[in-house]
């Protein structure tokens, strides 16, 4: 069992080696040579790496604007915290849960091997999450063991190749070519967005085609853009919950200063991303046809939602602010019927937030990015809600699961397993 957790938590567990591997497999297929195959290999660690860099920078400016305005609006309720959840389901069933990871991995590479769904599912952390909600709903409901095991990893192996299967027209419309797919379990909202961006939008219209006076031309810069609409994001926020709130962590700087600068250190972090994911891209997308050419013939990288970011950044600001509007409207809507009050998921809201934006811009233009993104706040703010009474019978009384896909999975399967019991 020890070499078992090496592998799947120092290995399959870190996405920037997982994906370098799969590279290095992807050029030896190619029969590269040996510096191509370390070029290669590293360069995509690289790409990854800075892309993950990006994404730190991001989480912790968003993290500081959560607290502040959870604070500065005097907000209680219950917070999406997939890490939490994993980390106390780790004590019970961290065995369980590793398999069910590995089981998933190899019925997706049966599935694209043996069927006309060609998608490998890369993004390892997603995987844990989909394992995860599948051990603790499968244990909740009475399975244990192998039985456990075997159901959790199918359902888990089948979701890597249904979600990117679900949303392959749209990134095929968003990116123009098969090259890629989207490996994220917030798939479902994605497709919610669509569908309401498809009805209330104007395709035409793109979030990208924005035309401005000479005056405001900088705005056309995607960052500089971002700038103006990130500081009034933060700095009212800040001015709400005031300098006491603050200071824990401005230390000496002005409570309004430290936010503007977190306001402009987030558009550094989108920045750093987005250049990750084009080094990304550049180096797996070649090494990657090594692997269709022999392993899985036709085979397509299904990757994290980041890897979108760059063919509609509008749409991901725009995207993130709708679905933040969604979320606070959710959050005081649907305690009035009843259910728990989920406070919003700044992460989650990013993340996932700016991803259905270029879904419904795709589809909808900067009409569709909008409307739909209300509507994914409000999606994204019911699931987890309806979720919460399975998992406080495991004792998640103040947590609940975030990504869409993940809380769908557990929903049918928690009430599919108490039918039979």
């Amino acid at each position: 069992m020890s070499f078992l957790h090496f592998i799947v938590n120092d290995v399959l567990g870190q996405a920037s080696i997982l994906i370098s591997l799969i590279a290095m497999i992807g050029l030896i297929a190619l029969k590269k040579s040996t510096g191509q195959i370390i070029t290669g290999t590293l360069k995509t660690l690289l790409g990854f790496l800075v892309l993950l860099s990006g994404a730190s920078i991001i989480v912790n400016a968003l993290t500081f604007l959560g607290e502040i305005f959870q604070k500065g609006f005097h907000m209680r309720g219950i917070v999406t915290d997939v890490g939490s959840i994993a980390g106390i389901a780790q004590q019970t069933l961290g065995r369980e849960t590793a398999l069910i990871m590995v089981l998933a991995f190899i019925v997706n590479i049966l599935i694209a091997r043996l069927t006309r769904f060609k998608y490998i599912f890369l993004t390892g952390q997603a995987s844990l999450w989909m394992a995860t909600v599948c051990s603790v709903i499968g244990y909740m409901g009475g399975l244990r063991g192998t039985e456990l095991i075997l159901t959790g990893g199918i359902i888990a192996g089948i979701m890597a190749v249904g979600m990117p299967v679900l949303a392959q027209p749209i990134v095929r419309k968003i990116t123009g070519s098969d090259d890629i797919a989207l490996g994220h379990f917030c798939t479902i909202g994605y497709i919610v967005q669509a569908g309401v961006a498809k009805i209330t939008g104007d395709v035409s219209k793109s979030t990208e085609d924005f035309e401005l006076p000479q005056s405001f031309s900088f705005l056309q810069d995607t960052y500089l853009s971002m700038m103006v609409v990130m500081i009034p994001i933060y700095l009212i926020p800040a001015i709400a919950a005031g300098p006491e709130v603050v200071a824990p962590y401005a230390s000496n700087v002005n409570y309004l200063v430290y936010s503007f600068l977190q306001s402009i250190q987030f558009v550094v972090g989108v920045y750093v991303l987005l250049s990750g994911v084009r080094l990304l891209l550049a180096e797996i997308v070649p090494a990657f046809r090594g692997i269709a050419l022999r392993i899985v013939p036709n085979a397509i990288p299904a990757l994290d939602c980041p890897v979108l970011f760059p063919y509609a950044p509008n749409a991901v600001i725009i995207g993130f602010i709708s679905t933040t509007i969604g979320s606070v409207i959710g959050m005081f809507l649907f305690p009035s019927l009843g259910l728990a009050m989920i406070l919003p998921g700044m992460l989650t809201n990013f993340f996932a937030g700016g991803t259905a934006g270029i879904f419904g811009n795709a589809v909808g233009g900067r009409r569709g990015a909008i409307i739909g993104g209300i509507f994914h706040g409000l999606f994204i703010t019911l699931l987890p809600a309806l979720l919460l009474p399975l998992l406080g019978k495991f004792g998640f009384s103040n947590v609940t699961f975030s990504d869409s896909d993940v809380i769908s999975v557990g929903l049918v399967f928690g009430h599919i397993l108490n039918f039979f019991h």
